[in-house]
């Protein structure tokens, strides 16, 4: 866990982020997904090992139902740099968004909401 620690201080930010999905598949890392109920990752290797962040924030409430409108405008807002994490995070989780899934290999983030819908594939 503390390279992967040492690696989101270095590369986790959305300026570098392909270098960090790359830097995780060095790693061994294949998968991670981070839940916005209270910022905690998992990553996955390939052969089925589980490593697993301790929380990053407070804990937020994730809608049951998507407002896919609201989920646009809050990532948008964070990308036109309006928002802190924390802030990004508790309006993606109040626009049902569950968690993001970074993928090393094909260089993506997905967004997912509670029943599993991916409502955003990026390459990054």
């Amino acid at each position: 866990m503390a390279q992967i620690e040492e690696l989101h201080g270095r590369l986790g930010r959305a300026e570098t982020l392909a270098d960090y999905l790359r830097g995780l598949a060095e790693l061994g890392v294949v998968r991670f997904e981070s839940f916005l109920v209270d910022g905690h990752s998992e990553f996955f290797s390939a052969d089925g090992g589980r490593v697993v962040s301790a929380p990053h924030h407070e804990l937020l409430t994730v809608a049951e139902t998507t407002d896919r409108a609201a989920f646009f405008e809050h990532l948008q807002r964070h990308r036109d740099k309006e928002t802190s994490y924390v802030e990004m995070s508790a309006g993606l989780a109040a626009s049902g968004v569950e968690k993001w899934v970074g993928d090393t290999a094909a260089l993506t983030m997905t967004y997912v909401d509670r029943a599993g819908v991916a409502l955003l594939v990026e390459q990054v």
